[in-house]
C-alpha cells in the first residue's frame, strides 16, 4: 500500500503534531512529495524537530484559520491527496478556550474543504476526527458510524461539527466530481514522541524523566487505546483506496479490538511493567475536574470488512514500543532511526495479530 504514495503530491495539515510527524515520516519514506501546513510544533520538546523532518519536506508554518494563506499553499503545491489533522486536540484545553477550539476545529475544516473545492487537482481527502464525536451514553458496546453525533465538551462537539461540515461539502459540492472524501474517527493513540499535556503516556514519561511517581487522574476510565501507527495505516489505506475508486469513500471508525479497551490504571500498570526501574503510580483523582467520559468504545466492523484490516500491535507490544522509543529519546539516541525501525516492523512485520 505504501508504494502507492511514491511521487504523489500530499498535503498534511497539523504536520508538526504527534500524529502528523509520524504520518510525514511514513510518507517521506514512501517517496511522496510532502507539504505540511501547521502552526509551530505544539510542544517542547517536539517530535517534528527531533525526527528531523523539516529538511525532508515542504514545511509551511500557518494557521488553519487563515484561509488566504492556506489557499496560496494549495495554489503553489497543487496537492493530489489531503490529510486534514490540524486541530485543537485537548479536551481540557477546550474548556479553557472554547472559542479558539471551535474556530480551529470547525472553521479550519471549512477552510480546507473550501480550498479543495477550488482546486480540482485534489482527488482524495481524509478528515481525521475522533471517537468522541458520538453522543456518548457510556454503554458497554461500541458505537457504529451511523450513531448520532453530539460530543459533550467543546473539543468533542467541535469535532462533531467538523464531521457535519464534511458531510455538507461532500453532498453540496463534491458528489458527481472526480474527488473522494472520507472521515476517520480514531480512538486514543499512544506512542513514542508524544509530549502533549494532559495525556497519560506523556505524563508517565515525564514522571520517569523527573524520577517521580506517576499521577493518574482517571484510573477507572475505560478508553480504546492503540499505537499511533495503527490509525495512520488506516488513514493511508482509505486515502489510497478512495483515490483509485470512489466507492471506498465514507465514514470510518478506527479503533482497537475489545482486548485493548482498558482502564487508564491498567494502561499505566503496563507502562510500569515495561519501563521497569521500580516505576509506580498513584491515584490523583481531582475534585470538580472538567467532565471527561468514563467509558467509550468503537465498533470497527466496517473498516475490517471493507479493507480486511486488523490491529497489528496489541497493548503489550504497544507499550513495549512506547518504552523503547522513550528510552532512546531520554538517552539522546537516534530518534529518526528508532521511528524508521518501528515503521518497518509495523508495515513489514509479517503476520498480523488476529
Amino acid at each position: 500500500m505504501l508504494e502507492f504514495y511514491k511521487g504523489k503530491k500530499v498535503l498534511v495539515t497539523g504536520h508538526t503534531g504527534f500524529k502528523g510527524s509520524w504520518l510525514c515520516r511514513i510518507l517521506i519514506n514512501s517517496g511522496a512529495e510532502v507539504t505540511g501546513y501547521s502552526l509551530n510544533p505544539p510542544t517542547n520538546p517536539s517530535l517534528f524537530e527531533i525526527a528531523g523532518l523539516e529538511d525532508k519536506m515542504n514545511s509551511v508554518i500557518g494557521d488553519i484559520r487563515d484561509y488566504e494563506h492556506l489557499y496560496r499553499v494549495f495554489e503553489e503545491t497543487k496537492p493530489e491527496i489531503v490529510f486534514h489533522l490540524a486541530a485543537q486536540p485537548i479536551v481540557r484545553d477546550s474548556y479553557k478556550d472554547p472559542k479558539y477550539t471551535y474556530e480551529t476545529n470547525v472553521m479550519g475544516t471549512v477552510n480546507i474543504l473550501e480550498c479543495v473545492r477550488h482546486f480540482p487537482c485534489v482527488k482524495s481527502v481524509l478528515n481525521v476526527t475522533t471517537d468522541k464525536v458520538y453522543h456518548n451514553n457510556e454503554w458497554c458496546w461500541g458505537y457504529r458510524e451511523d450513531e448520532p453525533l453530539d460530543g459533550y465538551d467543546p473539543y468533542s462537539n467541535s469535532k462533531s461539527c467538523s464531521e457535519l461540515v464534511t458531510h455538507s461539502y461532500k453532498s453540496s459540492f463534491f458528489d458527481g466530481k472526480d474527488i473522494a472524501v472520507s472521515t476517520a474517527r480514531a480512538g486514543n493513540v499512544i506512542g513514542g514522541g508524544d509530549f502533549a499535556n494532559d495525556r497519560i503516556i506523556p505524563d508517565c514519561v515525564r514522571a520517569m524523566k523527573d524520577g517521580k511517581v506517576i499521577g493518574v487522574r482517571n484510573p477507572y476510565s475505560t478508553r480504546p487505546y492503540q499505537h499511533v501507527l495503527e490509525p495512520l495505516a488506516v488513514y493511508l489505506t482509505i486515502a489510497a483506496k478512495q483515490f483509485e475508486d470512489k466507492k471506498y469513500q465514507g465514514y470510518y471508525n478506527v479503533g482497537p479490538d475489545d482486548c485493548d479497551c482498558v482502564t487508564t490504571g491498567d494502561l499505566v500498570d503496563l507502562f510500569c511493567k515495561h519501563w521497569g526501574e521500580d516505576a509506580k503510580w498513584e491515584n490523583q483523582a481531582e475534585e470538580n475536574a472538567p467532565h471527561e467520559a468514563n467509558f467509550l468504545k468503537l465498533d470497527c466492523s466496517k473498516i475490517k470488512s471493507t479493507f480486511g484490516w486488523k490491529p497489528r500491535w496489541h497493548m503489550e507490544e504497544c507499550m513495549e514500543k512506547v518504552c523503547e522509543f522513550s528510552k532512546v529519546w531520554l538517552a539522546g539516541g537516534d530518534v529518526p532511526a528508532e521511528m524508521d525501525k518501528e515503521i518497518k516492523e509495523f508495515f513489514e512485520g509479517g503476520k498480523q495479530n488476529g
